[in-house]
Order: C-alpha cells, then sequence, then structure tokens
C-alpha cells in the first residue's frame, strides 16, 4: 500500500518520492486516513517509525486544500525536537511554499512576536516560550491563533507530565475549543495519562503498535551495566571511551544535571576526545550548532541531558553512555533508543552506582530484561591507567567552570521564575482554561 491510497494528495506522493520515502509505515498507516476523515488521534510506536509523517502529512493535506494561517499548532518538549519537526514540515511541504516557524526559548521576543504576527501556516513551539507570548505580547500577536484547525502534542507523555501543566491551561486558552479543532497526540511511551483521553472522548482513533511494550527495546542493543563507586566515576568513563569496541566510535553521554555536562565536556577535551555537549544553559545558537556539528560527525561524541533523549533523529549512533541513571525508567527506554535504530546494532552502557539500585530493579522490570555486566572494564586498570589523569583533567575543568560563573545564569532565572510565578498565584484568571 502506497501514500495515495491512504488518501494523501498527489502533490504530497510527489514530495515523499523526492524525499526517497515509499513505503508508509505502521503507524502511518493507522493514522493518516482516520486524521484525514477528521477524528482525533493518539499514536503510540517506538522512536523512528515515522510519527512526524504521521500527523504532518494529513495536516499538510487539509491545508493545501484551503490555505490559511495558523492552520496548526506543534507543541513538543524541547527546542531541538521542534527545530527537527520544523525541518519536516518545511521539507514535505517545499512545493506549495508552506510557512513555518520555530517559537522556543532562547531566542528573541520580539523579533519572534512580530514572526507569529505575520501568521505562518504552521507553528512549532515548545509550551513555556509560547505561553510566555500568550501572557506578554499581546493581542495582535496570538490572536491567529484563535482560528488553529489543528493541535499536536508530540512526545504527549512528557508534555502531559506536571511540568508543563501550567504552559498547556494558558496555551489551551486561547485556542480554539477541543470540539473546534482536532487534537493529535504522538508519543513513544503510552502511559495512562495518555489513554485516560481516551475515556473523555469515546470518537478519539488509538493507535498502539501491537506488543509494544514487550518490544520497545530494540533486539539489536546490547544492554550492559557497569559498577562504579560514586566518587570516582570519571576515571570509569574516561576507561569505557578508551575501550577498543568504543574507540572512536560515534556515541551519547547521558547525565541528569547541566553542571554534570559541561564539566565532562570540559574533561574530555582536555583528555583529547573530539566532543560536543547539549543542554539548557547552553544558548541557542550553541544548542544548534552542537547537533550540527555531531551529525556531521565533527565531534564523535555528545554529552547530553535529556533534551537529547526525545525523538532526536541523529543516525549513526554506535552506543549510549549513562553516566548518571535516570530516575524513570520509561526515560531509560527513550535514552537508549538513540542508538539500534532501523535494524543497526548498538550497545547502551549504564555507569551503576551504590546510590542506583532501586532505579535498574525499576528499569530492568520496564524492559522485562536484565542487563549485562561489561567484562572488560578492568578496577585496576582504572587506577593504573586512568585515575590520576583524569582526576587532573576535572580538577582543572571545575576551576575553569568556576571563574567563568557557570551556573549563575540560570540560577538568576529560577529566581526571576519563582518571582513571576507568586505573582500569578496572586492575581486570579479572567478566564476558566479548555480541556484537551
Amino acid at each position: 500500500m502506497g501514500f495515495e491510497e491512504l488518501g494523501v494528495s498527489k502533490w504530497l506522493c510527489e514530495t515523499l518520492n523526492n524525499m526517497k520515502i515509499y513505503e508508509p509505515s505502521s503507524i502511518q498507516k493507522a493514522c493518516i486516513p482516520e486524521i484525514l476523515k477528521g477524528k482525533n488521534c493518539i499514536g503510540g510506536a517506538k522512536t523512528g517509525s515515522g510519527k512526524t509523517i504521521a500527523f504532518g502529512l494529513p495536516m499538510l493535506n487539509k491545508w493545501a486544500e484551503d490555505p490559511f494561517a495558523i492552520c496548526g499548532l506543534v507543541l513538543t518538549p524541547t527546542r531541538e525536537l521542534a527545530i527537527q519537526i520544523a525541518e519536516q514540515f518545511t521539507a514535505l511541504g517545499s512545493s506549495m511554499n508552506i510557512r513555518v516557524e520555530v517559537i522556543v526559548g532562547g531566542e528573541d521576543m520580539i523579533k519572534q512576536a512580530l514572526k507569529i504576527q505575520q501568521k505562518p501556516h504552521f507553528i512549532i513551539a515548545t509550551p513555556g516560550r509560547l505561553a510566555d507570548h500568550i501572557m506578554h505580547s499581546g493581542e495582535d500577536t496570538i490572536n491567529g491563533l484563535r482560528r488553529v484547525k489543528y493541535l499536536v502534542l508530540d512526545e504527549a507523555d512528557r508534555l502531559l507530565s506536571n511540568s508543563f501543566g501550567k504552559d498547556l491551561q494558558r496555551i489551551f486558552g486561547i485556542i480554539p475549543d477541543s470540539k473546534k479543532r482536532q487534537t493529535l497526540l504522538f508519543t513513544a511511551t503510552v502511559t495512562d495519562a495518555v489513554r485516560a483521553l481516551k475515556e473523555k472522548d469515546d470518537k478519539v482513533f488509538v493507535h498502539e503498535v501491537e506488543s509494544f511494550d514487550k518490544f520497545i527495546i530494540p533486539a539489536t542493543l546490547s544492554k550492559y551495566y557497569v559498577l562504579v563507586p560514586s566518587q570516582v566515576k570519571e576515571p570509569y568513563l574516561h576507561q569505557i571511551l578508551k575501550l577498543p569496541k568504543y574507540d572512536n566510535k560515534i556515541g551519547i553521554i547521558f547525565v541528569n544535571r547541566t553542571k554534570t555536562a559541561e564539566l565532562i565536556r570540559r574533561m574530555l577535551r582536555k583528555l583529547e576526545f573530539r566532543v560536543t555537549s547539549l543542554h539548557s544553559e547552553m544558548p541557542q545558537s550553541e544548542r544548534v550548532n552542537s547537533i550540527h556539528r555531531f551529525k556531521a560527525g565533527a565531534a564523535k561524541i555528545l554529552i547530553a541531558t535529556d533534551v537529547a533523549s526525545r525523538g532526536l533523529d541523529i543516525p549513526n549512533v554506535e552506543f549510549v553512555i549513562n553516566y548518571d541513571m535516570p530516575a524513570d525508567p520509561d526515560d531509560f527506554v527513550h535514552r537508549v533508543g538513540r542508538t539500534a535504530r532501523a535494524g543497526k546494532k548498538g550497545d547502551s552502557i549504564s555507569m551503576i552506582t551504590e546510590n542506583d539500585v532501586v532505579r535498574i530493579l525499576a528499569i530492568e522490570e520496564r524492559i522485562n530484561d536484565k542487563l549485562t555486566l561489561l567484562e572488560e572494564v578492568k578496577d585496576d586498570v582504572t587506577v593504573n591507567e586512568y585515575l590520576k589523569v583524569t582526576t587532573e583533567a576535572k580538577r582543572e575543568s571545575l576551576m575553569e567552570m568556576d571563574r567563568e560563573g557557570f551556573g549563575e545564569l540560570k540560577a538568576k532565572n529560577k529566581r526571576k521564575h519563582e518571582q513571576t510565578n507568586s505573582k500569578s498565584k496572586k492575581s486570579k484568571p479572567s478566564k476558566k482554561s479548555k480541556d484537551i
């Protein structure tokens, strides 16, 4: 079955052919016809299965029948994922001069407000920045949002968590009522919060890949662990990266904190690794440049917080290291999903300290499998060959970060955010927000 049989317009099929996309994936076959019929949709499938095309094609298809702005609003949890989605929309609509704007943090608010005022056909945004515009940029900026026909929540399980709740409520208070628009939720992890939306509306179409949970980890992924003392993790990381199976290979190191990401980046550069990083304290231009360097192979290793674990399509990643273990087992799934994609082999290595036992047990229960000891890593080798040189590189990196005041801007913004929230709590909302 081709895309034309799904109801996709000829011009879009020609664009897909030019992009060398010929056969629809499982989630595309299931969701595209239902969305074209006007149904709300919840789509669940593993990363790399083509979820963006599953919601993008029917939206573009309907927009072309009656071009107007702002037709669709796509919300996603991270800046990098927003940029990636916008690139795919732009490519799919290239023959129709589609106008797509990305509204994310780290960019000039005034310039963004002007872009929204020009009413692009589609807006791809992170909830926090769009909510800022709704509160501060005025009616001339946001009035186009009142006509939105499509609302997409990409990585819906993350967006429906408490951390995005207030921002989503502000957005739902501006866009049309749920009865006057189509709502499309897509996620690699179908949580109870996502499934609960089905109970609110019997007309919602739900597609969840059969036996999704059982096969959430690819069979081509080898899952290893290394036991390390929490006080000397860095020398063990150094040894792992120098193993013949990972030396000069393309990999991602996941950490839980921005300060750790910056420290590891500086330390590994002093140890002559080709590295780059991705975390929330980097300016947006640096974040984009970092992703491009990694994709182009200029950097072999990407050190990242969980901003890189969701949906980002980074090809040819050969291994993933969990330097810090995530608290949520689903975050582990998303992290290791950056490798062993599209049938390729890949390794994940989890650095387990004495504080991670509960987290590991929860992860093994979630994936229904056990991690395997990475036997090539030896304690005596770490002490004799890597401890001194790695510790020195770490010490120099910490001194540099202290001199440059790393983290001060984040602390300042946190205080400012707390003050804003305190003021907003004192004032009552003028209008009750709408449900999804």
